[in-house]
């Protein structure tokens, strides 16, 4: 790739019709989705590159708007949330005013860890994090307090068989 083309892509998101990472960038953002307090140098080492061609390129994964942000993964045992409950919605009805307000809702409501919208019997699934019952009762209580559903649907996590936050990188 040119040094215009590389540069035509700063400073505007990646689309999906967008091709502009080749295996070094896939092996980049493989470490760093392992490890992203690994050392430029270390990363560097690992995919071959000096120091700096590295950094560059990570800026610019950072510039496209491949990697959104970096974070810390926190143990959710550690902090007493353990219990994982996933939460199956069917909207009355569809418009964009139960739409928002259903979304701002789930914003409002911190133990919503996650939520999506579905094809299928199921509109909406939420992923709830509690210590216990009685916390997502609470929470379920002030769902249904503040919004008309439907059906709600709750099923309780017995154990976390995979949880990742990596992307599969071959496809880019």
């Amino acid at each position: 790739m040119t040094g215009a083309a590389k540069s035509g892509t700063r400073g505007r998101k990646m689309s999906s019709s967008t091709r502009g990472l080749d295996e070094i960038d896939r092996k980049i953002l493989d470490i760093l989705q392992n490890n992203s307090e690994m050392p430029v140098s270390e990363i560097a080492d690992a995919v071959n590159l000096s120091a700096t061609p590295c950094w560059r390129r990570i800026r610019r994964l950072e510039e496209i708007g491949v990697i959104k942000r970096r974070v810390v993964l926190v143990n959710r045992k550690m902090i007493n949330v353990s219990m994982t409950i996933f939460i199956g919605v069917k909207a009355p009805h569809h418009d964009m005013q139960w739409l928002k307000a259903f979304r701002d809702l789930i914003d409002e409501i911190p133990e919503i860890v996650e939520a999506y919208r579905l094809t299928g019997s199921t509109d909406y699934i939420v992923k709830v994090v509690v210590p216990d019952i009685e916390t997502y009762d609470a929470v379920y209580k002030k769902m249904i307090s503040k919004m008309n559903f439907s059906e709600v649907n709750s099923s309780i996590s017995m154990e976390e068989i995979k949880f990742t936050t990596s992307m599969p990188t071959h496809y880019a």
